[in-house]
């Protein structure tokens, strides 16, 4: 695993008269993660179902990391792809040109497609925004004085800005793990970018992603999807996404109170997600999770995409958080599945020997895609129809 001594000691100085306690929550935290054995490589059984001990540890802990997924070639892909979208970012919140005066890459974006913060920031914490759900704002450390004014936080419908994201979105084992819990006529739900920047990352409040089944007569573990997690650079207890075990069983939790409970911000019980380049972590959305402001020296960028059951979407009015509210219906659910059969053809385009995942929805219906510039074309703007729930 990354060696994050330094960083923690970094992280740990911001923290004034708490940063005994906060060396020492970072610590333990990694040292609990690593102790939990909820890693390891994507492994199936003979009928195709993601294996028996893997599924029943996700259950368990509403988190799995899979070990070494995406190998050196294709996270140099992606790498490269990110680096030259980084490059064309727009200067700032209020700017649609990137440091070399073009127009960047969001420019004529009709949906959002970017998240800023302060420097050391937690831009959702104790807002409104997204529902409410980040009930709590984390402590926001003094950013450096040489600190840029805003940093990227989120990078929203990012498989229309990067090839390499869109054909690892349809990496075939993930596509199976997603098969193996949501069913074969899993739907997709939403594609991000995680951005956090070496001493200036901004912090993500404690939260649960899922707004609408709370009190459906349905609720069950799975009922509000999952997200991968494919880390480029690696995760750590500085850098990377904390949550706690077991909380996507128990239903909507008073985070306010928890954190009372818990006497601060360092939640009892919580881990970080600890791991290398080219792991992916998959986690439940229902999951308490939260992550704290990049005070330490590595960056995280997390290329995230996630899934639905089928049931959980059709017929069900969204949450607003990702795309307007509206009742996803067939049409809306077959639409927004473009992004996986687009997907599919692209990465059978760069990857000629590997055995492209066969989505059943699209069997069954006979339905083609190809990846070309007309499919570059529709795949602008297709966020807007994100199945939030």
């Amino acid at each position: 695993m990354i060696d994050i001594t330094k960083s923690i000691k970094a992280c740990a100085a911001f923290y004034g008269k708490d940063a005994n306690a906060m060396e020492s929550y970072l610590k333990e935290g990694e040292k609990k993660a690593l102790e939990l054995g909820n890693r390891g490589p994507i492994i199936f059984d003979d009928d195709g179902n993601l294996c028996k001990k893997i599924r029943e540890s996700y259950s368990e802990n509403g988190f799995y990391i899979f070990e070494n997924v995406i190998d050196s070639n294709e996270l140099a892909d992606i790498k490269e792809d990110l680096e030259n979208l980084r490059a064309n970012f727009p200067t700032g919140p209020d700017s649609n040109l990137d440091a070399n005066g073009m127009p960047a890459f969001n420019a004529n974006s009709k949906s959002l497609t970017l998240l800023w913060s302060k420097p050391l920031g937690d831009p959702l914490g104790g807002t409104e925004l997204a529902n409410g759900r980040h009930q709590i704002k984390l402590f926001e450390p003094e950013a450096p004085v040489d600190a840029p004014s805003a940093v990227p936080v989120i990078l929203l419908g990012s498989l229309q800005f990067s090839d390499a994201c869109l054909r690892t979105y349809a990496h075939p084992k993930l596509l199976k793990v997603a098969e193996s819990i949501n069913g074969k006529d899993f739907a997709p739900f939403n594609e991000a970018l995680f951005i956090k920047e070496p001493g200036v990352g901004a912090a993500v409040s404690w939260h649960q992603d899922g707004v609408t089944h709370w009190n459906s007569d349905d609720f069950d573990e799975d009922i509000h999807g999952f997200n991968f997690m494919v880390q480029v650079y690696g995760s750590t207890a500085v850098n990377g996404v904390w949550v706690k075990p077991g909380t996507h069983k128990v239903g909507k939790i008073d985070i306010k109170k928890l954190v009372n409970e818990s006497g601060s911000e360092r939640l009892e019980g919580a881990v970080p997600i600890v791991c290398n380049p080219g792991d992916t972590v998959i986690c439940n959305r229902q999951l308490l999770h939260g992550s704290f402001p990049n005070c330490g020296y590595e960056k995280r960028i997390t290329v995230n995409f996630g899934f639905h059951k089928r049931s959980s979407v059709l017929g069900v009015s969204g949450g607003g958080v990702h795309s307007e509210a509206q009742v996803f219906d067939d049409e809306i659910i077959n639409r927004r599945s473009k992004s996986i059969g687009y997907a599919i053809e692209a990465r059978k385009a760069k990857y000629k020997d590997e055995e492209p995942y066969s989505y059943r929805p699209f069997k069954d219906k006979g339905k083609t895609y190809i990846w070309d510039s007309n499919a570059r074309q529709d795949l602008i703007d297709y966020n807007l129809e994100d199945l939030s729930i």
